[in-house]
């Protein structure tokens, strides 16, 4: 193939039109995301973890975190049609924001740093177990009140 041959097959780059691409959506991240890590951080005002002591904030945040992620995505995969950007901002920035698996590792490192390696692995192990049946607890209790409801 010749350079004139080759030249003649290229296409221009796509053009964009206004209200797609990935502002919107990094804007709605980036909401969600504020709104997410305030009320966590609130969490953390209302019931401080002593110093040394077992994380119990982060614990339930990153558990009803979880649990609301169950059944936001069931509702909005299989319930009903949501706008493009609500997963992005609920799902991705407000829950994002809210849990804090980045936290957890922190705590993590100071019960470790502090001598309390037992309470570290209970922790450790205590908050995936939780994080993870919480999910599926919410995303089948969801399906199956939506399946009861249904005629």
């Amino acid at each position: 193939m010749t350079a004139p041959q080759a030249e003649s097959l290229r296409t221009s780059a796509p053009r964009r039109t206004a209200g797609t691409g990935q502002f919107p959506v990094v804007a709605v991240v980036a909401a969600g995301g504020g709104i997410g890590a305030a009320a966590r951080y609130a969490a953390s005002l209302w019931w401080p973890t002593p110093t040394g002591g077992f994380p119990w904030t982060v614990f339930w945040v990153n558990v009803i975190g979880c649990a609301v992620i169950g059944v936001f995505l069931v509702l909005v995969t299989e319930a009903m049609t949501a706008h493009r950007l609500v997963r992005p901002f609920f799902g991705t920035g407000v829950l994002g924001g809210f849990t804090t698996f980045s936290t957890y590792a922190v705590d993590l490192q100071k019960l470790f740093d502090g001598g309390r390696p037992g309470t570290a692995l209970a922790y450790l192990a205590g908050t995936l177990c939780a994080a993870l049946t919480a999910v599926w607890l919410a995303a089948t209790a969801t399906r199956r009140t939506l399946q009861w409801r249904r005629p």
